[in-house]
């Protein structure tokens, strides 16, 4: 019964997940589209939408021809990334993923001059991060968390804040699990999205003002 449970749980998340993910990609669509693009029944799209609704990870607003558009606000995005990495870590492609983005994004701050990299984070992602750091040559000045409970991470110096450290930043790479979009959008607030980074699996953009994400 237990495992049942835990089961019927997983599925719940993976529905919820792809729901969150295909409203951000085209609120517009209908929900029977919806329905045939996650694979379930039309009824159980709308239970989905009433729920996420009253949870205020979605709005609603009216669309010509008498249809709906939706829309995630930001408490929608934070449970997008949430689950996202929940759903990931839980799987064995984890780390393939990881690195893999991890390296894409090594390689683009080496394009861009930058030899001086930040983590925001600390977590099996940061691991990751600098272990392609070490292989692009890239040096982690340090890492950034303010619950952290060590001042260290492999080798690295751990800290609360962004402000004891002395050199200029150059490039920020969000690897906080826990809260990403809270720290992704921090940083970006502090440092400006041309010098914050995210690996791909985290699901992260730069918001435009108007409340969604560009």
């Amino acid at each position: 019964m237990a495992e049942t449970s835990r089961n019927g749980g997983v599925e719940q998340a993976h529905i919820l997940l792809g729901l969150l993910d295909s409203v951000e990609r085209d609120g517009a669509q209908s929900q029977r589209r919806l329905a045939s693009e996650l694979g379930i029944a039309l009824g159980l799209v709308n239970a989905y939408l009433n729920r996420c609704i009253k949870k205020g990870l979605v709005k609603v607003s009216q669309a010509p021809a008498r249809r709906y558009a939706y829309y995630l606000t930001p408490q929608g995005f934070a449970e997008k990334s949430r689950l996202t990495v929940d759903y990931l870590s839980s799987s064995f492609s984890f780390f393939r993923r990881a690195r893999s983005d991890c390296s894409e994004l090594m390689a683009e701050i080496v394009a861009r001059g930058s030899s001086g990299v930040v983590l925001a984070g600390v977590s099996d992602l940061a691991e990751i991060a600098m272990i392609c750091a070490l292989e692009s040559k890239i040096e982690i000045v340090a890492v950034v968390d303010p619950k952290a409970t060590s001042t260290t991470f492999m080798g690295v110096s751990v800290v609360p804040s962004f402000e004891p450290l002395v050199a200029p930043i150059e490039a920020i790479i969000v690897t906080d699990l826990a809260a990403p979009r809270q720290t992704f959008e921090n940083a970006t607030e502090l440092f400006g999205a041309e010098r914050v980074w995210a690996p791909a699996l985290l699901g992260l953009r730069v918001r435009a003002t108007t409340g969604k994400e560009s």
